[in-house]
């Protein structure tokens, strides 16, 4: 671990570093609070290298189970974000060889990670994207928001999303062409990541 704390980051209010303290002292409460804030982006991130959400969170299940038992082995003076990503990076490499992923894939998959907005770290903790996300919404008509949370982060089909809204079949589909065009023009540094939706 060798990030150190520079823009300190927060989570539910409290310094990172404190909750790293706390932690290594033995508090499942303030592990729980570093659990929460990391896990779901490093789901995510995990899953673009194993292509497999269930694997995924096994890895990232597996790695905090290990961060909480080698705790005292952690410097409280660096930020987690590094060594927890580099970590499951390791780990969901490790996963696709134990798999007979051909190595010259692993290799491929490995300069791409280099480059490729999908595996900074940056974009999965509570990041300049995610704030931008959130304001870029706000930009969304409030019936085309709704519409769009269902169709892309609730997983519902545009005929359910239709049946439970009393519209269109046709019109849902506006909607959400209507939120990406939005999205896409307030997010276009992002455009890589917008994929994902």
């Amino acid at each position: 671990m060798t990030e150190t704390v520079r823009n300190s980051i927060h989570i539910a209010g409290i310094e990172e570093h404190v909750l790293i303290e706390r932690m290594i002292l033995g508090d499942q409460t303030a592990f729980e609070l570093l659990f929460k804030f990391y896990y779901p982006g490093l789901v995510i991130f995990a899953s673009n290298i194993v292509v497999n959400k269930d694997e995924a969170e096994e890895i990232v299940q597996d790695f905090f189970v290990r961060l909480w038992e080698n705790r005292s082995a952690i410097n409280p003076g660096n930020t987690l974000k590094s060594y927890v990503f580099t970590s499951v990076k390791n780990r969901s490499i490790n996963f696709l060889k134990s798999n007979q992923v051909k190595q010259h894939v692993v290799d491929e998959l490995k300069n791409q990670m280099e480059s490729d907005m999908r595996y900074n770290p940056d974009i999965y903790v509570d990041s300049e994207l995610q704030q931008r996300l959130k304001i870029a919404f706000t930009k969304l008509p409030p019936r085309t928001a709704e519409i769009f949370t269902l169709s892309r982060f609730k997983g519902f089909s545009n005929e359910e999303i239709a049946t439970d809204l009393g519209l269109s079949k046709r019109t849902v589909e506006t909607q959400v062409s209507n939120a990406l065009k939005i999205l896409r023009k307030e997010l276009k540094e992002f455009t890589t990541l917008l994929l994902f939706f």
